[in-house]
């Protein structure tokens, strides 16, 4: 009857839900795992909080995980039929990474391909990660394996420091007899919306109070710059702020000129092909861009002793990687800004969370600096699919009406009902699963300006 704050709301972008299902895996002493799971998802079966400390070693889950990546790649991207006698078949070269849709190709030995990456993915989940006769373990894998296969379409966090699986990767068990559609429902990508946090979140919004600034200037900083940020978003020109950082010459056969297009549409679009165009742009304080687009080549480059580093390379060819990133944003790290993109790296392995442990991961960094969340690929991917993908979800996400979690998982079930394909589930989200383009009503991008 006497409620103050009857009518008042948080500003548009601090209006968030809890997910329905959050994991968490915490690493104890360097070699253990413990495993905590909770949300409302769980009310159905028991209050609170579920906890496991897990027999398996950090070591032992991270070379599975890498093992199934590779498995997606020897399976499916590189299949190469064959006549009786072992002899590739000259008509069908590689024909699961030359085309995104695959409903013309034989239904059984697609079948069979899939069934091979489910099984792994299982074998992934309930015996590397959670296998083990504990008691505390028996109730987690079971509660978990519950909530997973129950329903379909929770939101669900995965979050860990250190440990990264390929979540929409990982799948439930086999049943007795599976059929296709079967097979593609087991997946865990296919089934529910999925993101994968850790330490890399935007270092302003949780900046301690004390040290080189007190509290309260800190908290004048802050109070101006939601201030600042709710001034910009209510009056924010229609069209919004994309980019397209890419090599020209990559993927000129595939969709890649649609994707253009689309990122050109009803937008304030920018193009950069050069490593100083990208560095020049990430220079800038308040670098205000709401989608960012990767198309380029992807590589794990060597780093003498320490671990191999993922870098991108746009037309000339020269590497840019996490460690620039910091180079270039560290500066601005308790500095407001508006450096809020949500980051398509849609380049190999640009979904990969850390690259054995390196901290430096140009995924994480971005986050780190203030990206809203990151989405791209935990394979190599084939340049036809991943076109096809990037049209679908460029276009879908410029709409302003869907976040980027709900857009990645119709896109994992949208590839495998129509084109029978399973590589939607192999992009991988990592925050930003509430994420969404804020557009002005009644302004969309699905006209021309």
């Amino acid at each position: 009857m006497q409620n103050p704050s009857d009518g008042f709301r948080r500003l548009p972008h601090l209006e968030t839900s809890e997910p329905d299902l959050r994991v968490s895996f915490d690493l104890i002493g360097g070699d253990r795992i413990r495993a905590r799971m909770s949300g409302p998802a769980l009310q159905a079966l028991h209050i609170g909080e579920h906890r496991a400390d897990l027999t398996a070693g950090p070591r032992e889950v991270s070379a599975a995980a890498a093992r199934l990546r590779g498995r997606w790649k020897e399976v499916l991207v590189d299949h190469q039929p064959a006549d009786g006698q072992g002899r590739a078949l000259r008509e069908r070269r590689r024909p699961y990474s030359s085309s995104a849709d695959l409903s013309r190709e034989p239904e059984e030995e697609l079948r069979k391909a899939l069934t091979e990456l489910t099984r792994s993915g299982a074998s992934l989940l309930f015996d590397d990660l959670l296998g083990g006769d504990d008691q505390p373990i028996v109730w987690f894998r079971t509660y978990l394996s519950d909530i997973l296969s129950r329903t379909e379409g929770l939101r669900i966090r995965f979050d860990s420091d250190a440990l990264h699986l390929p979540w929409p990767m990982l799948c439930l068990e086999p049943d007795d007899a599976e059929t296709l559609d079967g097979l593609f429902a087991r997946f865990l990508g296919y089934r529910h919306q999925i993101e994968h946090t850790g330490d890399a979140y935007p270092s302003f919004a949780y900046q301690p109070l004390g040290g080189a600034a007190d509290g309260r200037s800190w908290f004048r900083q802050w109070r101006n710059s939601e201030a600042s940020w709710f001034r910009g978003w209510r009056d924010r020109i229609p069209m919004a702020a994309v980019s397209l950082n890419h090599n020209p010459d990559v993927g000129v056969n595939s969709r890649a000129r649609e994707v253009e297009a689309a990122l050109t549409k009803g937008t304030r679009y920018t193009e950069r092909t050069t490593y100083d165009d990208l560095v020049a742009a990430l220079e800038q304080q308040d670098l205000d861009e709401q989608l960012m687009y990767f198309w380029c080549h992807a590589e794990f480059v060597s780093n003498t002793s320490e671990p191999p580093r993922l870098g991108i390379r746009l037309s000339d060819g020269r590497l840019f990687d996490g460690h620039t990133v910091r180079e270039l944003r560290a500066r601005y790290r308790w500095v407001p800004t508006s450096f809020r993109p949500f980051v398509v790296l849609n380049t190999c392995y640009g979904g990969v969370p850390a690259g054995d442990g390196d901290r430096a991961f140009l995924g994480r960094r971005l986050i780190e600096y203030g990206a809203r969340g990151v989405l791209g690929p935990q394979i190599e991917m084939p340049q036809m699919f991943a076109a096809e993908y990037a049209l679908e979800f460029v276009t879908r996400f410029l709409r302003g009406k869907e976040t980027a979690g709900k857009i990645s998982h119709d896109l994992a079930r949208h590839f495998a009902a129509t084109y029978r394909n399973p590589l939607g589930c192999a992009y991988a989200l990592h925050c930003g699963m509430d994420a969404r383009l804020e557009r002005a009503q009644g302004i969309s991008g699905d006209h021309d300006h």
